[in-house]
């Protein structure tokens, strides 16, 4: 009796477990269908979720989607597709065993579908480019308040702002490690930041004018001639269209550096135009490591900027901009006065400069419509001086070049004639004649007419193609030729890969970029007539775009190589009073990856990182052992996260920037490392809206005061009138020894008014 009492309890859980599993089968045996449109357009691979599910669908290429087993009650459907605003509905499953739902999604811009210009010189969609580009908007430059454009770069992952000197801090830009000179900076497309303007244009580039940045790694000699052979960053200006009508910026930081930002929009008859200015103001000395000098120069800079756009009735005619900027900035001993300026009684860099850009478009109409004329002219002037060395040069600028592009069946073709005008002039060695007996003065005049064609067309609906070819005559150095090839292919609308090959080449002005020759109390030794440069570079980049329960994801891979020859080296190892410039005859080498991603969830959390491993070196000869290059860390990092408290106007802004160790040029037996140790740079801003056009933030910078040591080689003696005095190493004063900002935490408050956005002509 017992035994047959316990099988019927046996029976009974075995018949329960069976009802119980019939009842949770028919409860989730529901199916939720649909079709996902905007409009009367299906929209293929986009990211279906439902709440409390761990299913995940993506519409095919006709929009529809499909899942199964869904249990009775509420549900929140979500539904993300790249170019659309993010759809929510909130559905019920109920008896019926299946629900169709119809998806209407609303177009937005956003990343994909950004338009550039870079890559092809006309606008195009970003996802269409043969050739990756990385775009950065205006609101990624306020998520770190920054005085000028210089700095702004320190959060964008492979590129590198790099401080050349320890007392007037100019600064180059460094792509993917390579040196500054190897980087082309544009505005507008057009050649306005290089050679003379370089060391110190780049600071009075003011962000109230930038309305975006695109940026290219890799050569693309092809499209803009010498210079462009490690990448490019083109920077554009706010259209006088799309401009708010009126904006300031003003900050101030715990140091007494003051920065003004402002811009108008206006218009005259059916002509639109801006006008933009910026004031930087810092002029009270900083010694907070004690060694005598300033830890950063004191400047005084103004710039401003007035861009016109010119209609005919057709359209738009043409574009004329015009900027002019002026600087006074000087570094050195604290205890400087101006009657010891040139003389060697104390150590101080002064550098005045007044610099005029102007650029221009001109749109040809009627039967001339696929006409385009560039052009663009500066002139940079500086008076300076660097200790008892004088330094004065002029520089002018004429750039042309004439467009012609025309589409035929499957084939974009551009066709162009550059021309390039350069006159330097100054009083060192560069321009001088090499007759010692009778020495004068011989400014250097060199003209650089070119031919370039480009065909992008595609291969088939999913694989694009750009080919090019360059041939330059340098007045000096002759025929240079630069082909390029790029290959986009699109594994669907969110995957894509793309091939870039390239050479490059560049025709160096020594002193114009190479501050170094400049700086300090080495002499300056030319070996040999330097021929220019060249490169082979080969790019292979991947962007995807994943979607998840909480948002989407932007994940983009690049792997790059880069081969040099005729590299023109600095030997600041050989000779501790010596520069030693030369062509080398081995080869330079440039290769790593580099990863970022970008996470936008629905939480309202933003969030970037970006990861950059590279090995950039140079073999004097074949079998030479490598030599590394300085300034050049195998390992860095960028990263951000943003996130508005709910309920609230805040915005939380947190920034970082992680530099590796990277080799700097020390002195023979010297006692500072010849490695930097690896650091990390934090920001945190926290801005508020109090209306719609006003915004006031507070920003903290440099939060864990990384501060570097021993920055100066024998700050005391900047003449080295002792360096037979207790010194058996014989060091010499040195100004090179830079791998971070001198300043330490500090703290920046400012705040932002707009008026309007005034979207309409």
């Amino acid at each position: 009796m017992y035994f047959c009492a316990q099988m019927k309890r046996f029976l009974f859980c075995i018949w329960l477990v069976f009802i119980l599993n019939l009842y949770n089968g028919i409860a989730q045996n529901a199916i939720i269908k649909g079709i996902v449109m905007s409009d009367s357009n299906r929209i293929a691979y986009a990211a279906i979720s439902i709440s409390d599910n761990n299913q995940t669908a993506v519409s095919d290429e006709n929009g529809n989607f499909f899942f199964k087993n869904i249990n009775e009650g509420k549900h929140l459907i979500t539904v993300h597709a790249i170019g659309y605003i993010t759809y929510k509905q909130m559905v019920t499953v109920g008896n019926l065993k299946e629900l169709t739902l119809n998806i209407q999604l609303v177009p937005k811009v956003t990343e994909i579908n950004e338009v550039v210009i870079t890559a092809t010189l006309k606008e195009s969609s970003r996802a269409e480019s043969p050739v990756p580009i990385e775009v950065f908007q205006q609101s990624f430059f306020k998520k770190n308040p920054v005085p000028n454009f210089f700095e702004a770069l320190s959060l964008v992952n492979g590129v590198q702002p790099q401080i050349n000197c320890n007392v007037c801090n100019t600064g180059s830009i460094h792509i993917n490690g390579m040196d500054g000179p190897y980087t082309m900076v544009l505005i507008d497309g057009m050649p306005i930041v290089s050679s003379l303007s370089t060391v110190y244009g780049l600071m009075g580039i003011p962000s109230s004018i930038i309305q975006r940045v695109e940026i290219v790694k890799g050569p693309a000699s092809t499209l803009y001639g010498s210079e462009a052979v490690g990448g490019l960053i083109n920077i554009i200006t706010k259209s006088p269209e799309t401009a708010p009508k009126f904006t300031s910026d003003i900050n101030v930081t715990s140091l007494n550096e003051i920065n003004a930002d402002f811009s108008a929009r206006f218009k005259v008859k059916k002509h639109q135009s801006i006008l933009g200015a910026n004031v930087f103001w810092f002029d009270k000395m900083h010694d907070i490591n004690q060694d005598g000098f300033t830890d950063l120069s004191l400047q005084k800079r103004v710039s401003i900027f007035n861009k016109w756009n010119f209609y005919r009735k057709s359209g738009k005619e043409a574009a004329l901009a015009v900027r002019y900027s002026s600087e006074n900035r000087w570094g050195g001993q604290t205890n400087y006065r101006p009657e010891f300026l040139g003389t060697d009684s104390v150590y101080a860099e002064v550098i005045k400069t007044n610099r005029v850009e102007v650029i221009g478009k001109y749109q040809f109409a009627k039967s001339f419509k696929n006409l385009r004329l560039d052009y663009s002219y500066n002139a940079h002037l500086q008076e300076s001086f660097y200790g008892i060395k004088q330094y004065n040069a002029t520089q002018h600028v004429f750039f042309t070049q004439l467009l012609y592009n025309k589409q035929w069946k499957k084939h974009d073709v551009m066709f162009g004639l550059p021309f390039r005008y350069t006159y330097y002039d100054d009083n060192s060695v560069a321009t001088a004649t090499s007759d010692s007996l009778n020495p004068a003065n011989k400014p250097m005049r060199q003209v650089l007419p070119g031919v370039f064609i480009q065909d992008e067309f595609k291969i088939n609906s999913k694989t694009t193609a750009l080919l090019g070819m360059r041939y330059d005559y340098h007045s000096v150095q002759g025929s240079v030729y630069s082909p390029r090839l790029s290959v986009k292919h699109a594994i669907n609308k969110y995957n894509t890969f793309r091939f870039s090959a390239g050479n490059g080449f560049r025709v160096v002005n020594l002193f114009t970029e190479d501050h170094a020759a400049l700086t300090g109390a080495r002499d300056v030794i030319i070996k040999e007539t330097l021929n220019p440069e060249k490169s082979w570079n080969i790019n292979l980049n991947s962007n995807s775009y994943v979607f998840h329960r909480l948002g989407y994801s932007i994940i983009d891979i690049s792997a790059f190589y880069t081969h040099f020859s005729n590299k023109i080296v600095a030997d600041l190892l050989t000779n501790a009073q010596q520069i030693i410039y030369q062509n080398l005859n081995g080869f330079a080498i440039s290769k790593g990856i580099s990863f970022s991603i970008e996470n936008n969830l629905e939480n309202g959390i933003k969030a970037t990182a970006g990861l950059t491993l590279m090995d950039v070196y140079q073999r004097p000869a074949a079998n030479a052992a490598k030599i590394p290059q300085l300034y050049a860390p195998q390992f860095s990092a960028t990263y951000s996260v943003s996130y508005t408290i709910p309920k609230t106007k805040i915005l939380l802004d947190f920034t970082g920037r992680y530099t590796g160790t990277m080799h700097l040029p020390v002195l023979p037996n010297d006692y500072r490392p010849a490695k930097s140790p690896d650091f990390t740079i934090l920001n945190l801003q926290v801005s508020n809206n109090f209306t719609e056009h006003l915004q006031a933030y507070i920003s903290v910078k440099n939060i864990l005061n990384f501060i570097p040591e021993n920055p100066l080689m024998r700050p005391f003696d900047p003449f080295d009138k002792q360096v037979n005095i207790n010194n058996p190493n014989n060091f010499t004063f040195d100004a090179a020894y830079n791998y971070a900002p001198m300043q330490g935490i500090k703290l920046l408050i400012g705040a932002r008014w707009m008026l309007d956005v005034g979207l309409k002509k």
